[in-house]
């Protein structure tokens, strides 16, 4: 898999409280493409960050009914991947990525 469809599936690290207290236990989030299936997501983070993988959970969050201006519209569904990394393994968000 190339590098820029490795962005295309991974597109941004979820920083949230939520997030934060997950990588005590090995874990991250990120936001990913909501076709991406989880063994792409996998290779994708394996590849990017040079980590192994353990397991990867995936939820898609439903777009909210929102206004604006006045006309009803609808926030776009969003997936989220949730990854187990093994031991040992970390991913420091604060970098930047080649």
């Amino acid at each position: 898999m190339s590098r820029e469809a490795m962005f295309d599936i991974v597109r941004a690290p979820v920083i949230t409280e939520k997030a934060t207290a997950l990588s005590e236990k090995n874990q991250v989030v990120f936001r990913v493409a909501i076709e991406a299936s989880k063994p792409e997501i996998k290779a994708a983070v394996e590849g990017l960050f040079g980590v192994k993988v353990l397991g990867v959970n995936t939820l898609v969050q439903k777009g909210k009914a929102k206004r604006f201006r006045g006309r009803p519209g609808q926030r776009s569904d969003v997936k989220k991947a949730f990854v187990q990394l093994a031991e040992g393994d970390s991913i420091d968000l604060s970098a930047r990525l080649g």
